[in-house]
């Protein structure tokens, strides 16, 4: 259990925590407790070669890949514009390549271009 710091707005040490906030019992002041924030923010998406993915990137794929329901693979090399991140999923993205569209693709075949 952590412990209560003093309130950041009143500066008194009548604090408590709720859930993930400490709360002031005084001025009703409530503000994240410490490491709380890292945890609940979006997961970090890499690719590869461990670069920082975001919605919107262009990425190239690094190894031929077999497509589920196309009758062409998806060749190394393709480039997929205009990923779109799968929430909570650090492991996939989504995106179209020119001839095949829907895509989910794992972020171990690909690479930022």
């Amino acid at each position: 259990m952590p412990v209560s710091p003093a309130c950041p707005q009143c500066t008194l040490t009548n604090t408590y925590v709720d859930g993930a906030n400490f709360v002031c019992a005084d001025c009703g002041f409530e503000w994240p407790v410490e490491g709380e924030g890292e945890t609940s923010s979006s997961v970090v998406v890499r690719d590869s070669n461990g670069n920082t993915l975001a919605n919107g990137d262009t990425v190239v794929v690094i190894k031929d890949l077999k497509v589920k329901g196309a009758s062409i693979p998806l060749k190394q090399g393709t480039v997929i514009r205009n990923i779109r991140l799968v929430e909570d999923d650090a492991e996939h993205i989504e995106g179209n390549s020119d001839k095949i569209k829907g895509l989910v693709l794992k972020t171990i075949f690909l690479r930022k271009a």
